[in-house]
């Protein structure tokens, strides 16, 4: 009995890595003069302070961080949303970025999103 115990116990800790990580829904990039602005819409099952999806970043082609929008609360009750990042430069020749997500429990999301870019 000990024995189940300790592995129900170990399989319920657990439990919250198994839920789905934050999906980006939409991610558009619009320039305004010489910068651009990133809207990112993300759906996550944030349930409160303890598990909430609580940024994103846009990379190049190569993996390198070219911007990051900090989340600094959960979205409970307003899913999906989405937030913006203004003023981001990008590296002259840059055709493409990619955006990923992350959450507070189970960090970033495997996936990125595509985006290309358009003058």
């Amino acid at each position: 009995m000990t024995k189940f115990l300790t592995l129900l116990t170990a399989c319920l800790i657990a439990f919250p890595a198994w839920a789905e990580g934050p999906q980006i829904i939409d991610a558009r990039i619009k320039k305004t003069g010489m910068v651009w602005r990133v809207d990112v819409t993300l759906k996550h099952a944030d349930t409160g302070w303890e598990h909430y999806a609580d940024g994103w970043e846009v990379l190049d082609a190569e993996g390198n961080r070219l911007a990051y929008r900090e989340l600094l609360h959960p979205h409970v009750d307003e899913q999906p949303f989405t937030r913006s990042l203004s003023g981001v430069v990008f590296p002259d020749g840059t055709r493409e970025v990619f955006i990923r997500a992350r959450c507070n429990v189970d960090g970033w999301a495997g996936e990125t999103t595509r985006v290309a870019l358009q003058p």
